[in-house]
């Protein structure tokens, strides 16, 4: 039987996902597990400045939405609560209010043309 290469199966999307950096391990070994190829980049998230990861994902088009399920039942939602000051109030007391954060974002990139060395 013949041994099968990259260059059998081009990867013509690239799916840039950043998830939290606590759902990035189980993303990574669900993906591996099922022969999708991932580069893990460390990252902090904007909005809470928290750790995050970027997930690069070369994949074919068939493969694409297998990676989308992975990563939906891996990276879940959470409620994490913020300080926010309370306005108006004769303290600064920060009152806690609840954001919801976690999941995953995906973009999803056509590749014209990649190689490797």
């Amino acid at each position: 039987m013949a041994e099968t290469t990259d260059m059998d199966f081009p990867k013509n999307e690239l799916l840039i996902a950043v998830v939290q950096g606590q759902d990035a391990n189980i993303a990574i070994e669900a993906l591996t597990d099922e022969g999708i190829g991932v580069t893990r980049l460390s990252s902090v998230g904007g909005f809470l400045g928290r750790k995050s990861s970027t997930l690069l994902i070369g994949v074919n088009a068939e493969m694409a939405q297998q990676a989308f399920e992975i990563l939906d039942k891996t990276c879940r939602k959470r409620i994490a609560f913020i300080a926010v000051p309370m306005e108006n109030s004769a303290l600064p007391m920060p009152a806690p209010t609840p954001v919801t954060v976690g999941g995953a974002s995906i973009f999803s990139l056509e590749v014209e043309h990649y190689e490797e060395f």
